[in-house]
């Protein structure tokens, strides 16, 4: 059984699936009805903030659709440092820690190029002539960046791109590029890694598609495929306003992977996930391919009336999602093995009122933060921290 629930104020209707899951919602459960998050700050540029990630923990590094970078310190909210003139979105943003430094370095994707940075240089502000490393993704029309991940060892660096291709960067050999033999139909707007599993790569397409792959093979090694005629909106309410296509992805530490489409859906899968300690889920033992694509294993719901645009872990099974339009939710997975049975639990929303739109979400234990731009065509960064402790019972059940 799957309940689907909007954000909206209209009722839960449930379908029987083929699927073994028993989903249910607690959109308000009476513990959990207070706000745990603040808005703290809200930091304005002039160009819309189009990608964000986080440096250390008191940095953030805020990509801009003009081609330019800022490094925020988080406890005074100054600009640290600066990227301009980029020439093209940048769209994604990955930092690695350099010795004897806090600054971290950044490897940035911008258009069809990937760069590597140097924070920590004497220079305020940098331009494109002063990149460590300048990487061509490709050379076709389609070949704009999506977004960037890196492996578990940091040996490898993972790129989507418009025109469906998913690439690896091998850091150790002369920055090599290899794309996979298998590509989506549509834009392959999301991909990530696989925790400690550096080989295994996971890609979500505008084609409703998401991708598994083995990059040592450069093959797909599973595949599944969202909003299909048997889930539970397309049984009951036939065609969907907008398609399925995937537009975020997040997997966590234990390998719970999540996607958001287009069209408000949600989908889990707890096929992967490792267990956070030696003692639940022994029975279930490592196997040699990550599983996290297993339809028996996964939850596909209806949470939103618009795009999930950003998505992001805090913990093994805590997800935070924003929609295109500025609706941030945090939820609870709660996944029963023995049951079959998943809990959605929602600890918390709000919907932002100084972003017009989203583009970007990170966040950590105590805070939320999204970017994107205002209805006066600003760039925005919301910075929502935690303001009261997480109730008891939810603490419990996280542990």
């Amino acid at each position: 059984m799957i309940v689907e629930k909007s954000n909206g104020d209209f009722s839960s209707l449930a379908t029987k699936l083929s699927t073994p899951l028993c989903a249910h919602q607690s959109m308000q459960a009476a513990e959990t009805r207070q706000e745990v998050f603040v808005l703290e700050k809200s930091l304005f540029t002039p160009a819309h903030i189009s990608s964000l990630t986080f440096g250390h923990a008191g940095h953030l590094f805020a990509g801009s659709d003009d081609g330019s970078l800022r490094v925020y310190d988080l406890s005074s909210f100054k600009v640290l440092k600066a990227i301009r003139g980029l020439g093209a979105e940048v769209s994604s943003i990955i930092c690695v820690k350099r010795p004897g430094s806090e600054l971290r370095d950044a490897w940035i994707a911008h258009g069809k190029t990937i760069s590597k940075f140097q924070l920590a240089s004497e220079k305020m502000i940098q331009s494109p002539e002063d990149a460590l490393v300048t990487l061509a993704a490709g050379d076709g029309e389609n070949d704009i960046l999506n977004e960037l991940a890196l492996n578990a060892d940091k040996s490898n660096l993972a790129f989507s791109l418009d025109s469906g291709v998913v690439g690896v960067v091998d850091l150790v050999n002369d920055n090599t590029i290899t794309r996979m033999e298998e590509k989506h139909t549509s834009v392959c707007g999301s991909v990530k890694y696989v925790p400690d599993r550096p080989r295994e790569l996971i890609s979500g397409g505008y084609d409703t598609f998401l991708f598994h792959f083995d990059t040592a093979q450069n093959k797909v090694i599973s595949r599944r495929q969202i909003g299909t005629s048997t889930d539970a909106f397309a049984a009951t309410n036939g065609m969907a306003l907008s398609p399925p296509f995937i537009m975020s992805l997040a997997v966590s530490v234990t390998g719970v992977l999540a996607a958001g489409t287009a069209d408000g859906r949600l989908w889990i899968g707890f096929g992967g996930e490792k267990s956070p300690n030696t003692t639940a889920r022994s029975s279930k033992k490592r196997a040699k391919k990550w599983d996290g694509l297993n339809e028996d294993e996964s939850l596909l719901i209806k949470v939103a009336e618009g795009p999930i645009v950003a998505m992001a872990f805090t913990g093994p099974r805590r997800l935070t999602t924003s929609t295109l339009m500025g609706v941030i939710t945090q939820y609870l997975l709660i996944y029963e093995e023995g049951k079959d049975s998943v809990l959605l639990q929602q600890l918390w929303q709000k919907e932002s009122t100084g972003l017009e739109k989203v583009n970007a979400l990170v966040a950590d234990e105590k805070r939320i933060i999204v970017g994107g731009f205002s209805s006066k065509g600003l760039g925005v960064i919301e910075i929502w921290k935690q303001d009261v402790p997480v109730p008891e019972k939810v603490a419990e059940v996280q542990k």
